[in-house]
């Protein structure tokens, strides 16, 4: 049976919070040293589910296999029309083809909010690292590098950016019906 991908609620927050806190202890993905708990993750998903990003997740009858969000690139208000994506997958979820759904499906997410870039930031991001395939297969180019930027389990983790344009990228003015101009108008957003 084909995973489901549909928006994450309140109600998945322990399932995505087991799957975060293996990506932080054993794996390299993430530069947090310690897996934050289930409240601290649900504030996090709500936050930003609360300013109109995307927040989705892939499961099937076993239960959550992955999930994918977008948020702030950063807090500057000039950066309001750039998100950052992130996806996460259960390790029995790994090379089933289902974060190439979350990405596509998030990808598709942020160009309806009239996003125009979408940034991959990538810890340990060798050209070996499945998150570098991931993206460049799902179009996104290098963007470049900060060598040594991150020391987890004992080495240095160089973290690999890469960007998708979307919706004319920059080679249009802003949609003001879009979110990030809604939000920088301090409407709500849902």
């Amino acid at each position: 049976m084909k995973p489901a991908i549909r928006p994450a609620s309140p109600h998945d927050v322990s399932a995505i919070a087991r799957i975060y806190a293996q990506a932080v202890t054993e794996g390299t993905a993430s530069y947090e040293l310690e897996p934050p708990g289930e409240a601290e993750m649900l504030e996090r998903m709500e936050a930003l589910i609360r300013s109109g990003y995307p927040y989705i997740l892939a499961e099937d009858g076993s239960g959550v296999l992955g999930y994918a969000y977008a948020g702030p690139f950063r807090p500057r208000r000039a950066y309001r029309f750039m998100v950052e994506d992130s996806v996460y997958l259960a390790p029995e979820a790994q090379g089933r083809g289902i974060g190439r759904r979350l990405l596509q499906t998030l990808i598709a997410a942020c160009e309806q909010r009239g996003f125009r870039q979408i940034v991959a930031v990538i810890g340990d991001g060798s050209e070996e690292s499945a998150s570098v395939k991931l993206h460049r297969a799902a179009g996104f180019r290098d963007a470049g590098v900060l060598r040594g930027s991150g020391f987890k389990h004992g080495r240095w983790l160089d973290t690999v950016f890469m960007q998708l344009a979307l919706n004319e990228g920059d080679g249009a003015p802003p949609d003001p019906q879009s979110v990030p101009e809604r939000l920088f108008r301090g409407e709500t957003v849902r």
